[in-house]
Formats: structure tokens, sequence, C-alpha cells
């Protein structure tokens, strides 16, 4: 089947693109510019420049990863828009795309599988959190809600909507690794503030299954969160990461010194949520790195 992927390009969309493709599926791609991104996709990718651009050549389904880094800048106002714009506009459009379809006769694409991130439930100490669990009100919240909402407007015009809520992503080359592995390998690696914070967090490979997952079950839709079973906190994810660098970790960063460095940004780093997949689970998913250090040594042994 056709499948449009906005983010297509990015550290999960690029994975998600070449599976996809392996399995014979066309891959449609939206891409500000195509030829800069055409060597990190597949052969014969669909590339084109805006969603609207795919009136012609109707996807089947949907995956939507596109949005600016949320831990890019600081947050200033300016900034704050610019995250929830970058998510929004491009869902919106998706949302567009659905309803043209659907009136011109071609049909809605059937699914689509929108991305979200834990940061839907903020800040919610030490307790487990489920799919069912009541956010707390902070600008995290804030941006996953308008994404989430802006999605399931294309149930309206017969697409099934998944939200996938996801945690952080694990793998070589890009996500969550690129920046904390330079300083653990020099041994300068620590703990963030009390270290208590939990960090869900998913591999890459996982993630990707996941998607196709709920692209292929019809029976699934609503919210699913993205990560994998065994969520840790910041300071075991500190120790594993270390352990498995064979490395020390005793240069803990004082959440008042990220504060005066990120300001609102730095909840990013001393806040969480003990997020667990249970959803993905009920339905049968079964995760391949159940266990951060199982995740570790298949990304760094």
């Amino acid at each position: 089947m056709r499948v449009l992927i906005t983010g297509g390009s990015g550290f999960v969309g690029q994975r998600l693109c070449q599976r996809l493709a392996k399995d014979g599926h066309r891959v449609q791609v939206v891409s500000r510019d195509p030829e800069a991104v055409r060597s990190r996709l597949p052969t014969g990718a669909d590339i084109r420049r805006s969603v609207l651009d795919f009136i012609d050549s109707p996807p089947q389904a949907i995956v939507n990863l596109a949005g600016e880094s949320i831990a890019a800048k600081r947050w200033s106002d300016d900034q704050k828009k610019r995250l929830i714009d970058s998510r929004v506009n491009v869902t919106r459009d998706l949302v567009i795309l659905c309803e043209q379809l659907a009136q011109s006769g071609a049909g809605a694409p059937r699914v689509m599988v929108s991305g979200s991130a834990m940061g839907y439930y903020g800040d919610q100490g030490d307790r487990e959190v489920t799919e069912e669990t009541a956010p707390h009100d902070e600008f995290a919240h804030r941006l996953c809600k308008r994404w989430e909402d802006t999605a399931k407007e294309a149930a309206e015009h017969g697409t099934r909507v998944a939200l996938l809520r996801i945690g952080l992503v694990l793998d070589q080359g890009g996500g969550s690794l690129k920046k904390m592995l330079p300083p653990f390998k020099l041994g300068l690696g620590g703990r963030f503030g009390s270290g208590r914070q939990y960090m869900p967090w998913v591999h890459r490979e996982d993630l990707v299954r996941a998607i196709r997952f709920l692209l292929e079950r019809d029976d699934l839709d609503g919210p699913f969160n993205g990560s994998a079973p065994h969520p840790v906190t910041n300071a075991e994810f500190t120790r594993a990461l270390a352990r498995q660098l064979k490395r020390p970790a005793f240069f803990p960063v004082p959440a008042i010194l990220l504060e005066t460095a990120f300001g609102e940004m730095s909840r990013l780093l001393l806040t969480g949520a003990d997020m667990r997949p249970a959803r993905l689970l009920e339905a049968g998913f079964t995760f391949r790195f159940e266990t951060l250090e199982a995740a570790l040594a298949d990304i760094l042994g």
C-alpha cells in the first residue's frame, strides 16, 4: 500500500521508511527539500514538498512524525509557538488531505498513526502511568494535547486514528543517546538533579515495529504509550549506560544548573512519568527489547 510519512527523513522516519519499503509498500515522504533527503530514503521513495501535493496519489495510510525538536532551544514564547505550529500545522494539512480525498470519491486513508510524546502526561512523580492516567497541566501536555486533538479530526472523514505517545528513542546515530554518549564515554556522565525522575524509553526498532503494528490492526485506535514495558529512573539509566560503556558516572548535574541554563525546558530533564505501554501489551504487541540493559547491549555492544 501507499504510506505517506511526515518526518520521514528523521531518526525514526528513516528506519520506518526502510522497513516499509522492504515489505513492498510504496513510501511517500514530505520534505521541504526533496533532493537533500533523497539519499537517506529508500530508492523509489516519492518525495514531495507538502502534504497536499499527494492529492493526485492518494495514500492508503499515514504516519505523522513531523515536528521541531522540543529540546533544540530554550522555551521562549516564540519558540513555544514554533513547537506547536510545527506539529499542528502539518497535522491539520493531513486532516485536510483526508477530507479532500473523502469528498473526491477516492476515499480517505484508512488509518493515521500520529506521533505524540510522553510529555502528554506532564510530571507524574513516581506513580505508574497508563493511557488512562490524567495528565498534569503544563506546557508539554498542552503541546501534545493540541497535536492529538488536531489528529483526531481525521476520524470525521473515516480515517482510523491511533495516537502514539513516544518515549526517549534509543539507537545508534541519533535520538536521545546522541547527546548522552560523548560525556559518558569520557567518564564525565552523571544523573540529572535527584535522578529520581522516570525516563520512559524505547529501542528504535521496537518503536518502528509498534507503528507497523498499529497500521495493520484495524481494531486499534485512540492513545497508545510508545515505550518499553520497564521504564527506569534517570539514576538507573545513568548507571546502566555507564556499565555498558565500562566507564564511571560520578558527575551529577545539579538541578539548579539545568534550571539556570535551560529555564522551563529543564523540566524535560528533571521531571518524568513511569509510563507503561498498557494498551499495546493488551493488544498482543511484543517488545524485542523489554529492558534497558538488553537495548543498550544491542545498540552499544
